[in-house]
């Protein structure tokens, strides 16, 4: 199995849902909040937190992405959300016109770090981050950049 991203959020994770399945053409959508399952009657969690999404995924173009809220009163524990550049997803998409639609719609309430333009390893390459602070690089051919790289070394 693939390793899958993962993200969370400070609260915003239903919003964050909506926005990745628009933007990336989710074809599955998949949601669980914490007030679907019982309650610990040693731990009940406050009512906004009931309405948070304890754990999501979606998937697109052979991807997916996991999402979940991270609770405030979980935050002694887990520590507080901060934003960060430690990880970035990267699309890797030999369609150039999927690419392309992916960089449009992600980047709209965000800001583009580097435009779609080719560069010496890739056709089509670019940077962003969105406008829930996640970092982005999406690339045409990779792939094909590294075997060369390395087919050279041998």
């Amino acid at each position: 199995m693939p390793a899958i991203a993962y993200l969370n959020f400070d609260g915003i994770t239903e919003q964050a849902i909506e926005f990745y399945s628009k933007a990336l053409n989710a074809t599955e959508v998949k949601k669980v909040k914490f007030k679907d399952f019982p309650q610990d009657p040693n731990y009940l969690l406050p009512e906004n937190e009931l309405n948070m999404i304890m754990e999501s995924s979606i998937e697109f173009a052979g991807g997916k992405i996991m999402m979940s809220d991270l609770l405030p009163s979980m935050k002694s524990v887990t520590g507080e959300l901060v934003k960060g550049n430690n990880v970035w997803i990267s699309l890797v998409i030999e369609n150039k016109q999927k690419l392309e639609q992916y960089f449009t719609h992600l980047s709209v309430g965000g800001y583009v770090i580097m435009p779609l333009s080719e560069t010496p390893w890739s056709s089509c390459f670019g940077m962003l981050v969105d406008k829930f602070g996640i970092s982005w690089k999406f690339n045409r051919d990779a792939y094909k950049f590294l075997d060369e790289v390395i087919s050279n070394k041998l």
